[in-house]
């Protein structure tokens, strides 16, 4: 990133290998793109299908064993069905088979290494000793291997680690809100701003929150909804630049005005 004969980087990862990154191109004020990290709200309004919402809720955070940097691990859910609702994501989640990656029928494998494992154990023991509660999961799978039980945590506070910082594991933080401006607030209090999920039926009401809610992707009635055509990327500390569509072709080109008198 540093070299004075690269004249574009770009980058997926974190947000902390990011800066340092941006830091290091400054010699030649190099082009960079980010691609970084996010704690993305996934928010379930009492008016969505609730057994779609459940399931793309379930997939927003197990998605790729939680290791994803748009998992939807903040759940935002409208008070009226919080407990009902929590309840059902942490029995779906319950259910889903663990076991080796090249297993077909797996659908939770292992984190990557041991060092990963070390974060989301520390994470989840975080939240326990914060005073959040485990609807399910909050331990290791099995005696071997780098399994983490899901684990769906309720009574947390905004201001808990599981619910500001990235785990890049198997967790979910779910939040009570009461009204689309309620959730927004909460939504965007975060240093990211990768993705969002909505889910309502009322549609008017997806388009006024995805438009409060700072986030580069925002899906509506699901989950990872992703398309070549659209651009990809985040707010705030979540990147620099859109990946995919006619927007990545900007990372990668220059303008150059040539003005002829004739």
């Amino acid at each position: 990133s540093a070299h004075m004969d690269v004249d574009k980087v770009a980058f997926t990862g974190s947000t902390e290998v990011g800066k340092k990154i941006v830091q290091a191109a400054t010699g030649n004020l190099k082009k960079v793109s980010l691609e970084l990290g996010g704690k993305s709200p996934n928010i379930v309004f009492a008016d969505a299908d609730i057994e779609s919402a459940v399931a793309g809720s379930v997939a927003a955070w197990m998605f790729n064993h939680g290791q994803c940097c748009v998992a939807g691990t903040r759940l935002f859910v409208q008070r009226s069905i919080f407990d009902e609702f929590t309840q059902a994501v942490a029995d779906a989640a319950s259910q889903a088979k663990i076991g080796p990656g090249l297993d077909p029928t797996t659908e939770l494998g292992p984190l990557v290494s041991q060092e990963q494992f070390d974060r989301v154990s520390r994470y989840i023991n975080e939240g326990l000793a914060d005073g959040a509660r485990a609807l399910t999961g909050g331990k290791r799978w099995g005696d071997q291997g780098y399994f983490i039980e899901p684990t769906v945590f309720v009574d947390v506070k905004p201001e808990f680690s599981i619910v500001e910082e990235e785990i890049f594991g198997p967790v979910v933080a779910a939040l009570p809100f009461d009204d689309e401006d309620d959730v927004a607030r909460a939504a965007n209090d975060s240093i990211y701003g990768l993705a969002a999920g909505i889910w309502t039926k009322d549609l008017s009401k997806a388009h006024r929150t995805a438009a409060k809610v700072q986030a580069g992707s925002v899906w509506v009635n699901q989950y990872n909804g992703f398309d070549t055509a659209l651009p990809f990327g985040g707010f705030k500390q979540s990147g620099w630049g859109r990946e995919l569509g006619d927007s990545a072709i900007d990372l990668y080109t220059q303008n150059k005005s040539v003005n002829i008198a004739l």
